[in-house]
């Protein structure tokens, strides 16, 4: 298996372990307080940034507009769309050899 395989696999089983762990425990209280429904909303983002960050950190041009593009794209629309459109973009661009 390799490093990225291995990597995407893992944060993939984290980030499940995380959601039902955090289901498995805040079920058994009836009301949230914000701060830990904020706290739980943000699990996902931070485990996505640990797949982004080398491939920013070693990329070329091309992986770091399309980071560009997700930063400033995440400011207008959804997180998901910012997230397709910046991976189309990449796809795009490492067609075209850059």
């Amino acid at each position: 298996m390799t490093d990225t395989v291995f990597i995407i696999v893992s944060a993939a089983a984290l980030t499940y372990a995380t959601r039902f762990g955090g289901h498995a425990v805040l079920s058994r209280f009836r009301t949230l307080h914000p701060r830990v429904d904020a706290a739980l909303n943000a699990v996902p983002a931070a485990v996505l940034t640990t797949l982004i960050a080398p491939a920013a950190a070693q990329g070329g041009p091309a992986e770091l507009a399309s980071l560009a593009l997700m930063a400033a794209l995440s400011t207008r629309v959804s997180m998901l769309t910012a997230f397709l459109i910046a991976a189309a973009m990449l796809v795009g661009a490492r067609q075209m050899g850059f």
